[in-house]
């Protein structure tokens, strides 16, 4: 390549990005999903539009499984495990029976009533089975939805792709002329365990190595923790296990084991997996011909049709009753079964593989998400309003940061007082922090306070806080409690444990 071609893919990549940021701009004003407007931008760029010819499926299906595996870590980091634990076993069900209720429910339709042979009608129940990662995370998080039902939502769909990938692989595979059901359920707990079994090991010696070293820099530490996350997912497929179950075991277990500058990883894990969001809806359009998709419409409307008002519901029912899930929240679950990504890329398989009927797959796929995305996305607010199942906000958690200090043995804490937090009004001393913890600094209105005993902290304020390390967690607690329950929180019983509502 020469330079001037750099100069060229460089200006042309660095514009298709800077629309993917707006389009999530006017995707949020118009309340759209903004993974539509990733594809319409991929479909203007490519070969109906600007004219940029892109075909290759085989390198778009390496190319996505990769921002696939970002967007998998991004949302584990980010995920509370006490939020999580209480709905594990819910999710845990919903991403194995579960979808195997809804391949087996849609293709049984797609058999019958699309007239296609039994491998073509497994392949597209298949596809369209998992819940995808990239629209679950980013559409519940910008919900004020119950976190419970939140969680349960994005643990099912950080889960359930592996299933599906091993059922894709086997059907596009020769082995489907030879299909063994105990070999095919032997594979699968296989790649679950050893994705699970590496995910932590790698996640666990990450953990352990970051909150013991001082790294020069503050944005290595970000780096560093995506890189663990990435480790697994490269490490359990050499293993032989599903490493996609890796970076998001990797990501939930780095997120939860306070690593120092959480706040910093977090904000750089969210910008990687916007821009794998971005790329990846961008190269799937390109990927899709314009001139196909209007004939593969009608069975894209019956296959999803099928999918949204037969399949998930009934999936979603036969696995949460059992769990006493109310109504309400059942209902809103089946509806909030997004899918993005995950099946379009899916939909690469047969392609790759030769599969006879693959393009009609992957058109009938890529419609589907497209038609279904439009008329669940928007609905969603409405619909967690109508059932109820709306968040009460209240005052805003303490959230506090560390970086290491190595050589002393020590730790640098900072936070800002949140409105409403009870700290408002509190005098230094009352917080009665252990001997050996020195409230340094006070940023207050831009000025920078040296505080004393006396000095009452207010809403607003950013305070700097430097304590042994064998007394951080007692720190921590304890400015949590003050924050929830005022100076006399140990008297109310408030102990200062991280917590999330469920």
């Amino acid at each position: 390549m020469t330079p001037e071609n750099l100069n060229v893919v460089v200006l042309a990549a660095s514009g298709v990005l800077l629309l993917g940021v707006i389009a999530v701009r006017v995707s949020t004003g118009a309340g759209m999903p903004s993974l539509l407007l990733y594809l319409g931008i991929g479909l203007l760029i490519g070969e109906a539009g600007l004219g940029l010819e892109f075909d290759d499926a085989a390198l778009a299906q390496v190319l996505c499984s990769l921002a696939l595996a970002v967007i998998l870590a991004e949302g584990g980091l980010s995920t509370r495990l006490s939020v999580m634990r209480p709905v594990l076993r819910l999710s845990a069900v919903l991403a194995t029976v579960g979808v195997a209720i809804t391949v087996a429910v849609t293709s049984a339709l797609a058999w019958l009533l699309l007239d296609v042979d039994p491998r073509t009608a497994l392949l597209l129940g298949a596809v369209v089975s998992s819940t995808d990662a990239a629209a679950v995370f980013s559409s519940m998080r910008s919900l004020p939805l119950r976190k419970r039902t939140g969680a349960a939502l994005e643990a099912e769909s950080g889960l359930n792709d592996p299933p599906v990938i091993i059922l894709v692989t086997i059907v596009v595979s020769e082995a489907w002329f030879h299909l063994d059901a105990w070999t095919a359920f032997g594979g699968f707990l296989q790649q679950m365990l050893i994705g699970l079994v590496v995910g932590v090991a790698v996640s666990f010696a990450g953990a352990w190595l970051l909150k013991r070293i001082a790294l020069p820099a503050t944005g290595l530490y970000p780096l560093a923790a995506m890189t663990f996350a990435m480790l697994a997912f490269g490490a359990t497929g050499v293993c032989g296990g599903s490493p996609f179950v890796a970076a998001y075991v990797a990501g939930l277990v780095l997120g939860n084991s306070g690593l120092p500058h959480r706040n910093a990883t977090l904000g750089f894990a969210e910008g990687l997996a916007w821009l794998s969001q971005i790329a990846l809806f961008v190269l799937l359009g390109l990927l899709a011909s314009p001139e196909r998709l209007p004939h593969a419409l009608p069975a894209a409307i019956v296959v999803g049709a099928g999918l949204t008002f037969i399949a998930r519901p009934l999936a979603v029912t036969l696995c949460s009753t059992p769990f006493g899930v109310p109504y309400r929240e059942q209902v809103f679950m089946s509806w909030a079964g997004l899918r993005g990504a995950v099946p379009i890329v899916l939909a690469t398989f047969p392609i790759t593989a030769g599969v006879p009927n693959a393009l009609m797959i992957f058109d009938v796929t890529f419609l589907l998400v497209v038609v279904y995305t439009i008329v669940q996305g928007p609905t969603l607010p409405w619909l967690c309003r109508t059932l109820g199942l709306m968040e009460d906000q209240g005052a805003r958690e303490l959230a506090i940061e560390h970086a290491p200090m190595e050589k002393l043995g020590a730790s640098l804490l900072t936070f800002d007082v949140p409105a409403e937090s009870r700290l408002h009004g509190v005098a230094v001393a009352e917080l009665r922090l252990p001997g050996d913890a020195v409230l340094a600094l006070v940023l207050r209105d831009d000025e920078l306070l040296v505080p004393r005993g006396e000095t009452t902290l207010r809403a607003g304020d950013q305070l700097m806080l430097a304590v042994a390390d064998r007394h951080r967690s007692h720190v921590e607690r304890r400015l949590r409690a003050v924050s929830r329950a005022g100076r006399l929180a140990h008297w109310r019983g408030e102990k200062g444990i991280v917590r999330e509502s469920v």
